[in-house]
């Protein structure tokens, strides 16, 4: 029984050849919408395209999951993944701070950080976005790497994805106005810390997780994580999977990038409910006369998708992946079920309504919160991890994998 799992394992860790087809077609897309978004909307778009697709490339090469590193870590105590959101985290609010506190950009636009209010709206908000994630296969990140993966399943979780968050975004304004909440709260500015105590007091939080993981992990002897296809050496970078402290580092760098050039860190989900609402609209929907369409997004609601920030920086996630999918030969669509379709159903739903509720989903409330220094990021990640618990009892019923102690990788 050993040897016939030794032999899976190396099969395992060999790389396909590259699909150049699909690795020449998704570099021409790239190409001709950056050249597109060049001609029609100011120079920041055709960046951000560019910080997109490095984000997809980095995510798709390093399968750097948020699902996957909250249920191992709720299943069988397995941290490692965890920790990588500590070190990402780490030089995230390192980066974050002087910007934010000087107020550094590019081109002379106006920096602010993602601090939201905690309330009620947050705390179902964040808990049914950690169920959903784990039904739906992926978190929003998660969910555009896969379908640039070719993951079929996932485009049906996009698509309800999408619903969820027009929904969410027409019953928004009850859940955060009748609603009771606390309001918004900075570690470094309600605080009286500053910048650079919030900072200090942020890498003492990441490191008290980091080494919990560690001590429950040790106690629980939780299984490693697998090992996936990888080149040697500089080929690494092109072809297969990168250590998850790397690609830690480069997705804080791309996301402190991602502020200097907007003036907002990356964020995903309100392009969903953007391509939701103009959906609607097509349909007879009286969408402009929702209270989250009114005030200052009333303009982004009547104008192009790609004047839309959020989403040029969506659409370079979906072809970064595809394009280091098909460099490692992996782009394929895989096969659909009636019970991970429904999955997806339920898990892309209860995550577009519970993203609009907590004001942002795994990157735009847990990173883009935390590295802003903001206590709803936290209060996010805690609940993902509560709705994360309830989710793996669920899983099974949908035919959907949970790790267990006694396998040999989780």
């Amino acid at each position: 029984m050993k040897e016939e799992t030794n032999t899976v394992s190396k099969e395992k860790v060999e790389l396909n050849k590259p699909q150049q087809t699909l690795v020449l077609s998704g570099l021409t897309v790239t190409a001709i919408l950056f050249v597109y978004l060049l001609i029609t909307q100011s120079i920041i778009q055709p960046l951000l395209l560019i910080i997109g697709t490095l984000l997809g490339f980095t995510l798709f090469h390093a399968r750097f999951g948020f699902t996957s590193a909250f249920r191992r870590f709720m299943s069988v105590g397995n941290g490692q993944a965890l920790r990588s959101h500590m070190l990402m985290l780490a030089v995230a609010v390192t980066l974050f701070a002087p910007i934010l506190a000087y107020g550094y950009s590019f081109f002379g636009t106006e920096v602010s950080g993602y601090v939201s209010p905690v309330g009620v709206s947050l705390i179902v908000g964040a808990f049914i976005f950690g169920i959903g994630m784990q039904l739906g296969g992926g978190c929003a990140s998660g969910t555009l790497y896969a379908v640039g993966g070719g993951r079929s399943v996932m485009f049906i979780t996009l698509f309800f994805f999408i619903i969820g968050s027009t929904i969410g975004a027409k019953h928004l304004p009850f859940w955060t106005n009748e609603l009771p909440s606390l309001g918004k709260i900075s570690l470094a500015t309600s605080t009286g810390l500053g910048y650079g105590g919030a900072w200090v007091l942020s890498l003492a939080i990441f490191g008290l997780i980091a080494w919990f993981t560690i001590i429950v992990e040790r106690k629980k002897k939780a299984p490693k994580m697998a090992s996936l296809p990888s080149a040697q050496g500089w080929r690494r970078i092109c072809r297969g999977s990168w250590p998850l402290f790397a690609a830690a580092i480069v997705l804080a760098v791309l996301n402190a990038l991602t502020l200097m050039t907007r003036g907002t860190p990356w964020g995903i989900t309100s392009a969903f409910a953007l391509w939701g609402s103009k959906l609607a609209q097509l349909f007879g929907v009286d969408v402009a006369s929702w209270g989250y369409w009114q005030g200052e997004n009333a303009e982004i609601l009547q104008t192009s998708i790609f004047a839309d920030s959020t989403t040029v920086l969506n659409f370079g996630v979906v072809l970064g992946a595809f394009i280091a999918s098909a460099l490692g030969g992996l782009f394929q669509f895989t096969r659909l079920n009636a019970k991970n379709a429904a999955a997806s159903v339920i898990g892309g739903l209860l995550m577009g309504y519970g993203a609009r509720l907590a004001f942002g989903c795994n990157i735009g409330a847990y990173f883009g919160g935390i590295a802003s220094f903001s206590l709803h990021g936290y209060i996010w990640g805690i609940l993902a991890l509560a709705g994360t618990f309830i989710a793996l009892y669920l899983r099974p019923m949908f035919g959907l994998s949970v790790p267990k102690s006694n396998d040999s990788f989780c």
